[in-house]
């Protein structure tokens, strides 16, 4: 291996996101995607309001959909500028200099690299958000299927009252709902505002809007160079997530351990394998997802940190946003796809709740409740939707 050329980070050291769905809308390529997809749209949302002629935004966009560029070689040169607007432009306007003075007209690296982040932020929540509802559909299931199966509750590690698991399974059904609302909640808006946020030098106020609308981003009411609510806001709902997955993951942790073993992971070929004791049937999905759920709040703090900025753009605070923010929708990710893998394949043993149930002594007494409680929470699941 040489530095003149190295590989692209493929999620050895973070098996949790490796190969998932999200990988691919949160790629070094995705995120080049999402820079052209801004400059394409700066010049169509320019051509609307007739600053720019129709036949240039043709030409940029025609240019930004089939122009190729070394993503490697790119990040390289990102380095002279501190960021990779300035070596991309370079390379479009070099394919094309017919179209040169129509290229980022008005524009700062900030507004595309910002941009490019919110529909790299989008697409990527569009994965998270179908597999938080394959998790939804299978913790509903098993909250009805499981109503009345009983089983210990547990309070400080210790035996409590009895419950049913269909009341924990109802109750990890609501930990995903607000998870699903909070993310679901948070609109990425587009950035645009020119070198010092005032639009100097790219048109009317109204170009925001129409430049939003281009790519399917929400509008903002003003450029947000040094508001940074959008890239926090967006932090925190992913931590939240990841915070009811990992919760899930805890619980399926302790309930297969072995002198408990009131539930299971589902199997699969090489699943659960451990290098030193082949008897060993891991609880990997619930790792990995735990693992998650342990990165993401550190990194969403780098993102809150990033709301204490300097005049019209940060020095440093800006540039820090950028990989945490990618890993947060990384690992996000990477759980949801593990945990809808688990919930679904979840089993549920429940023989071996009655018998720890009974292993404590007398610990009698009604669940009616708990039946009323899962109800409760099955309603909320159904008007959700």
């Amino acid at each position: 291996m040489t530095p003149d050329r190295l590989p692209l980070d493929a999620g050895l050291l973070s098996p949790v996101r490796a190969g998932a769905i999200v990988e691919w809308a949160t790629s070094d390529q995705a995120f080049l995607r999402g820079m052209l997809d801004a400059e394409a749209a700066l010049a169509r949302a320019q051509a609307r309001l007739g600053i720019v002629p129709a036949w240039a935004s043709e030409g940029v966009t025609e240019l930004c959909d089939k122009i190729e560029i070394d993503v490697v070689e790119l990040a390289r040169r990102a380095r002279g500028a501190g960021n990779p607007v300035v070596p991309l432009l370079a390379e479009l306007r070099a394919a094309n200099s017919d179209l040169s003075g129509y290229i980022h007209r008005g524009a700062t690296s900030q507004d595309i690299v910002d941009t490019a982040l919110m529909l790299m932020a989008t697409r990527a929540r569009e994965v998270i958000l179908a597999d938080l509802d394959r998790i939804l559909a299978a913790l509903a299931r098993l909250a009805d299927e499981h109503r009345r199966t009983p089983m210990a509750g547990r309070t400080l590690g210790q035996h409590a009252v009895p419950v049913t698991f269909g009341v924990k399974a109802a109750g990890w059904l609501l930990l995903v709902l607000d998870a699903r609302s909070a993310l679901r909640d948070v609109r990425p808006p587009a950035q645009l505002g020119g070198a010092a946020g005032t639009l100097e030098g790219l048109g009317p106020a109204e170009l925001i809007d129409r430049f939003a609308d281009e790519l399917g981003l929400a509008r903002p009411v003003l450029p947000w160079h040094a508001r940074r609510t959008a890239v926090a806001g967006l932090g925190a709902a992913l931590a939240t997530t990841t915070g009811a997955l990992g919760k899930i993951a805890a619980d399926v942790v302790l309930l297969a351990q072995n002198e408990i073993g009131e539930v299971a992971e589902p199997v699969a070929p090489g699943r659960g394998g451990s290098s030193a004791m082949p008897h060993k049937r891991n609880p990997v999905l619930s790792i990995l997802v735990r693992s998650a759920a342990s990165q993401v709040p550190a990194l969403a703090q780098i993102l809150q940190s990033s709301l204490v900025s300097e005049h019209e753009r940060a020095a440093g605070a800006w540039h820090a946003e950028w990989l945490p923010f990618r890993e947060c929708l990384r690992l996000t990710g990477g759980a949801a796809e593990t945990a809808a893998e688990l919930c679904g394949g979840l089993e549920i043993f429940p023989e071996r709740m009655r018998a720890n149930l009974e292993a404590t002594g007398e610990l009698s007494g009604g669940l009616g409740a708990s039946v009323d409680l899962v109800d409760r929470a099955l309603e909320a699941y159904r008007t959700s939707r």
